[in-house]
């Protein structure tokens, strides 16, 4: 692992073009790595937020996205769309079988 990859995994990188951070989603023990282009006013917007919690801007990241994940799924508008795009994707994949 190389030493910019440490330091993306941890804090992210900033530009002048806004920041650039790898973050690692774990599901039933897996990784992966993806890459967000954030201007520069929400660079510093979430820099700020880590910085004040005490947290790498990584884990301040993963939280803003678990909360946005848990919002959705207590919303029945979102939960409707999941229910109809389930429904296209079903009808497509039901055609594509034949």
């Amino acid at each position: 692992m190389s030493q910019m990859t440490s330091y993306l995994r941890s804090s992210g990188h900033i530009s002048g073009h806004g920041l650039i951070v790898m973050v690692w989603c774990y599901h039933d023990a897996m990784t992966r790595n993806l890459t967000l282009r954030l201007d520069s006013e929400l660079a510093a917007d979430a820099e700020a937020i880590a910085r004040a919690d005490g947290t790498s801007l990584n884990e301040t990241i993963k939280q803003a996205l678990t909360e946005a994940v848990q919002r959705r799924r207590h919303d029945p508008k979102f939960k409707a769309r999941l229910r109809r795009i389930i429904e296209e994707d079903r009808e497509l994949l039901e055609r594509l079988a034949q």
